[in-house]
């Protein structure tokens, strides 16, 4: 039973969550964006100095997880084709 629940996971349910985590990351890629730019409208200099500078790490955060969830989809669909590929010249 616990495999039949691993084989569901990892075939379907995994790439789901990447999805859903990419969209996160992308949600706060561009909430952080929003808030550089309000930042701008600010007349406090010590209110745009910490929105901008908190922006900022939020959008490179963003990025960063962003690029780390897209390098590790590539990595597993490079390893699971790798894995097909050898598979199928064991058959032939």
């Amino acid at each position: 039973m616990i495999h039949f629940f691993k084989k569901i996971y990892f075939r379907y349910l995994w790439w789901i969550w990447q999805i859903v985590l990419i969209l996160l990351a992308v949600f706060f890629m561009i909430l952080g964006i929003q808030v550089c730019i309000y930042a701008y409208r600010l007349n406090d200099p010590f209110d745009f100095i910490l929105s901008f500078f908190s922006s900022n790490l939020m959008i490179l955060i963003s990025l960063v997880l962003l690029a780390g969830f897209i390098y590790r989809m590539f990595g597993v669909y490079r390893l699971i084709s790798r894995r097909r590929r050898h598979s199928d010249d064991y058959e032939e």
